[in-house]
């Protein structure tokens, strides 16, 4: 799945702020992110970054077998939909952090621990 990044963004800012950390593939062509789905390597999202466009599918298990690139991977179901829209939502709060405008339900009060725990 493909989505297009703000002109005022840093895409790799938009894919680190999202929670992605890079990948350092010795054997890869193209500068990778991913974010684990749990404590294991897979099943796990994985993006591309090129130029203002992130190129994000979802890795289901590791390759397997040496030297293909083949993998089992979803582009497009409802789970990389429902990331997309996650990754979507940190640009407009980006955007919103540039523009000094904060959207509902973001504001938070200031405070420790007890504060927010209790209320004071």
């Amino acid at each position: 799945m493909k989505i297009q990044v703000a002109n005022n963004l840093n895409p790799k800012e938009v894919i680190r702020r999202a929670g992605y950390g890079q990948v350092n593939d010795h054997f890869a062509t193209e500068e990778s992110w991913s974010r684990r789905l749990g404590s294991a390597i897979y099943p796990r999202f994985h993006a591309y970054v090129n130029g203002q466009e992130i190129n994000l599918h979802l890795d289901q298990k590791q390759v397997s077998y040496k030297g293909y690139s083949a993998h089992s991977g979803e582009y497009d179901s409802e789970v990389v939909s429902s990331e997309a829209g996650r990754i979507i939502g940190m640009m407009q709060s980006l955007i919103g952090e540039q523009t000094g405008t904060v959207s509902q339900g973001l504001e938070t009060k200031k405070g420790g621990l007890f504060g927010r725990i209790f209320g004071v």
